[in-house]
């Protein structure tokens, strides 16, 4: 294969993956890094590095279009950074210490806990379960208007939701994988903000979570240019087409297009991990 058929396939599998991030909230990594680890061979550790820069061009690309449409909700996010970079800092300082096997089994292991959680529905919407002092006390609600109606909600359970975060966090660090699949799933079934509200403000969320520990692999030197710059130049116009598809797309078909992709690559990366095949 030349090099430039290898740039090509690199640019069209992040394009794609560019394109199922902003549409489902996960940043694109949890498709590039199986992509890149099972389809051309590389090292977990390159693909992680690389999953990183695309997830801070994916999360760049959809999230002014969600702030744009009014969904995403700016307070909830910068009040999770807070978690998702402390977590992050410490997952990439772990990662580089923890074979590749090991990691391909956790990332599996993660996404296949992300699709049974996906599948419940969270028990009542974001309106009941009774007043949350400290989401009012931090003004953790919001509004966004679909064609039908004005939809109002407020956060609950914040700590618990910040608690996840910090796991989140840590686990984009690990894996390289933005993490927007347990930001999503924190959002949507722990604080329970409506489905849209949570992928657009997990996007909002991912490039800064990704940044936060992609300067530690940069020193670690698992950024390798050549890999990285064409997943990252297809990754963000996959994420600007993603964010323009979002608002017409309903909610549910949401759900199915997350679950299906990450079930299809939890079982790639279990397999190929526990036979110890990267």
């Amino acid at each position: 294969m030349t090099l430039l058929s290898m740039t090509a396939l690199l640019w069209s599998g992040a394009l794609t993956a560019g394109l199922v991030g902003a549409l489902t909230g996960l940043g694109g990594g949890v498709v590039i890094v199986p992509m890149l680890a099972l389809g051309f061979g590389v090292d977990v550790r390159y693909a992680i590095g690389a999953s990183l820069l695309s997830v801070i061009a994916t999360s760049s690309g959809a999230a002014a279009a969600y702030v744009k449409e009014g969904i995403t909700n700016i307070r909830v996010g910068m009040f999770l950074e807070v978690a998702t970079t402390m977590g992050a800092i410490a997952g990439a300082l772990v990662a580089t210490h923890v074979s590749t096997s090991a990691v391909a089994i956790l990332f599996g292991a993660v996404l296949l806990g992300s699709v049974a959680t996906s599948f419940r529905e969270p028990p009542g919407k974001s309106g009941d379960g009774g007043e949350d002092r400290l989401a009012g006390w931090l003004g953790l609600e919001g509004s966004y208007r679909t064609a039908l109606e004005e939809v109002h909600y407020r956060a609950r359970r914040v700590p618990l939701g910040f608690g996840v975060m910090v796991l989140a966090g840590a686990l984009s660090g690990l894996l390289g994988i933005g993490s927007g699949a347990l930001k999503v799933i924190a959002m949507d079934n722990v604080m329970r903000l409506p489905f849209k509200v949570s992928t657009a403000t997990s996007n909002f969320m991912i490039g800064v979570t990704a940044a936060a520990s992609a300067g530690i692999y940069v020193t670690r030197g698992y950024i390798d240019p050549a890999l990285a710059f064409p997943v990252v130049l297809g990754a963000l116009p996959g994420a600007l087409v993603g964010s323009r598809l979002l608002p017409r797309i309903h909610s549910n078909v949401l759900r199915l297009l997350f679950a299906g992709v990450i079930g299809i690559l939890a079982v790639e990366m279990l397999y190929k991990g526990i036979t110890g095949r990267l």
